[in-house]
């Protein structure tokens, strides 16, 4: 009986916290927190976050990378509709695959605008051993040094051949900062070119006599030329303004020219431009000269026609009869007559008619007498002096 009641009372003392705690009155007392300023709640702890979303993640992060080609994107974007294990792989093994042939693709893609020193350097990549993070180094340092290298070359060229203006401007690029030779063959060059163009123009017109080449430049200067436009000017058009003024010089020399300078003159104008060019500087000085040497033999001859013949004008045969020592008939008829004077015969052999023996005996006689009355006066003169 002693045994229950004690137990009984254990009991009762061990209960009463309880039931007193969880009573209305207990809670509501002078020791309860202020509404809103219940302890928390005791929750279980957090999960490790879902590998599936964070792969998803991930992948959606690669194929938004600059470098990602359309390739990689459609390679992601089929690994998150495939399902958990098709992004594992593509996050482990596909997209460094991937990835390796971007950078290849990328860097062969350099070529196009690469100077010397660059494309031997990717030559020199590509055909070797690399791995991702080779391409990705040169792919992001090594080709802009290779570059830069370039430029340097490319603008001390620039600085031999260009006029005043550009080498002034190069020089003081080669003396700053990767950028600023890069800025300078981009576009500083082509204004430092259109500078010197126009002094080139201005020379030009100073030079030049042709009316069309000097109109257009001098239309140019008082405009707004952009450099492309200065530079086409320099390089086309003024040889084909050029070539019009030749046309117009050598249609002005044939006018009135001899034979051969027209000939030359309508072959010329016939040819190219080079031909026209020609002509002015040579050829209308070769053809004139050959005009000039037909015009002279032609001189020559005419003065060789018009030249007296001997013995048709009469003044020949003035001079053989005044002086007894001509020749033609003269000289014949002297010998005719002295040959008379001896015994007549041989007169009589020539055919000549019996009205030329009778000239002949004629002049015989009178010789006979005339050499008669000169031995009488000789005579006469002897008889006087003894």
């Amino acid at each position: 009986m002693k045994f229950s009641r004690i137990a009984a009372a254990v009991t009762t003392a061990a209960l009463a916290p309880a039931v007193l705690i969880a009573s209305p009155a207990f809670a509501d007392g002078p020791g309860a927190p202020d509404a809103g300023h219940q302890p928390a709640t005791t929750t279980p702890d957090q999960s490790v976050p879902d590998q599936a979303e964070e792969d998803r993640k991930t992948i959606l992060a690669i194929i938004a990378h600059p470098m990602a080609s359309e390739y990689m994107k459609e390679a992601g974007h089929k690994a998150i509709a495939d399902g958990p294990q098709a992004m594992r792989k593509f996050i482990e093994v596909d997209q460094h695959k991937i990835r390796l042939d971007d950078y290849r693709i990328a860097i062969s893609r350099l070529t196009a605008d690469a100077g010397p020193g660059l494309k031997e350097g990717i030559n020199k990549l590509l055909s070797g051993k690399h791995d991702i993070d080779m391409l990705r180094h040169f792919y992001e340092v090594t080709q802009y040094e290779l570059r830069d290298d370039d430029n340097r070359v490319e603008i001390s060229r620039l600085i031999g051949t260009g006029g005043p203006a550009v080498k002034e401007a190069g020089k003081k690029a080669l003396k700053g900062t990767p950028a600023d030779r890069a800025q300078f063959l981009k576009t500083g060059r082509f204004l430092a070119q259109a500078s010197d163009d126009r002094v080139e123009l201005s020379r030009i017109d100073e030079s030049w006599d042709g009316p069309i080449l000097s109109e257009a430049i001098g239309k140019l200067l008082n405009g707004s030329p952009t450099p492309a436009e200065l530079r086409h000017f320099l390089e086309v058009t003024q040889y084909e303004l050029r070539d019009q003024d030749n046309r117009v010089a050598i249609a002005k020399i044939i006018d009135g020219g001899g034979p051969e300078l027209v000939k030359a003159g309508r072959a010329a104008l016939a040819g190219t431009a080079a031909d026209r060019t020609e002509f002015l500087k040579t050829g209308q000085h070769e053809a004139r000269a050959k005009d000039q040497a037909a015009k002279d033999k032609a001189a020559k001859d005419k003065a060789a026609k018009d030249k007296p013949t001997p013995g048709k004008d009469g003044q020949d045969q003035g001079n053989g009869s005044g002086s007894g020592t001509g020749s033609g008939a003269a000289a014949t008829g002297n010998t005719a007559t002295t040959a008379q004077g001896h015994t007549g015969a041989p007169l009589a052999t020539t055919g000549a008619g019996d009205g030329t023996t009778l000239i002949a005996g004629g002049a015989g006689t009178a010789l006979v007498a005339g050499a008669g009355l000169l031995l009488a006066a000789r005579m006469r003169r002897a008889g006087a002096q003894r």
